[in-house]
């Protein structure tokens, strides 16, 4: 399968809970995931087969609700290409050496 590109953006809404205690959470599902990403201020972007990249939209939404969200809200970007894509062919020209 081709990889994809999935951009996440996880919304915690909690009355009790630190919200960004809360995006750290679904972060660290990222991490354990073991799929390619980057952070950025606004969102997180995945690389990888998308089946894989949507299960891992899922526990991330599973895992704030775990750590003591209210609710969730998650927007969700993904860029399919049948040959593939990567983040590197995105951004990798606007990087600093």
């Amino acid at each position: 399968m081709p990889k994809s590109n999935v951009g996440l953006q996880i919304l915690p809404f909690s009355k009790d809970k630190d919200t960004y205690a809360l995006v750290d959470k679904a972060i660290e599902a990222i991490q354990k995931s073991g799929v390619k990403y980057e952070v950025d201020a606004l969102e997180t972007v995945l690389e990888g087969e998308l089946d894989d990249l949507l299960e891992v939209v899922k526990q991330t939404i599973y895992a704030t609700v775990e750590a003591g969200a209210d609710e969730v809200a998650a927007e969700v970007k993904i860029h399919f290409r049948p040959q593939g894509t990567s983040i590197e062919e995105k951004v990798g020209k606007y990087r600093e050496d």
